[in-house]
């Protein structure tokens, strides 16, 4: 009785060797997964880097509230009071002061740069009573913004 055998070369070739089929398996599951990935990653980029217009908003309601109270009033020239508009730490907003009287004040982080692409939380605002506010680039109110 003779059994039929293949060269052990061959053999062993075939059992090294992916088919295109398996390669194009493994290359549709690795794009399935970057298409949820990659925008879950760059939601939380953004989302991280909405730190940074709290930072800056923070720094200059405090600089704010020590003017007022040493002058007894927010609009008096003070010299720790950055010269408006100016960009926050890590250049992803820019602060300004649009409101600014003797009693009242607020402060405006608005996206820049990339960071445009956060358009659930494009404007935070904060005024001398603490009231934090968000806007998404619609105009819409938003209440996650503050609380990242």
């Amino acid at each position: 009785m003779r059994m039929h055998t293949t060269p052990f070369h061959l053999s062993r070739q075939l059992q090294r060797a992916f088919t295109l089929v398996e390669l194009m398996v493994v290359v549709a599951i690795i794009g399935i997964l970057a298409a949820f990935a990659y925008p879950s990653y760059t939601s939380y980029v953004l989302k991280s880097h909405r730190a940074d217009a709290l930072n800056a908003l923070s720094q200059n309601q405090v600089i704010l509230e020590r003017c007022y109270a040493q002058n007894f009033t927010y609009n008096q020239a003070c010299a720790s009071l950055p010269a408006f508009p100016l960009a926050s730490p890590q250049a992803y907003y820019t602060i300004t002061l649009p409101i600014q009287t003797a009693t009242a004040f607020t402060l405006t982080a608005t996206a820049i740069g990339t960071q445009v692409q956060d358009t659930s939380c494009a404007t935070l605002s904060v005024d001398q009573a603490n009231q934090q506010t968000a806007f998404d680039n619609g105009g819409t109110a938003q209440t996650v913004c503050w609380h990242p």
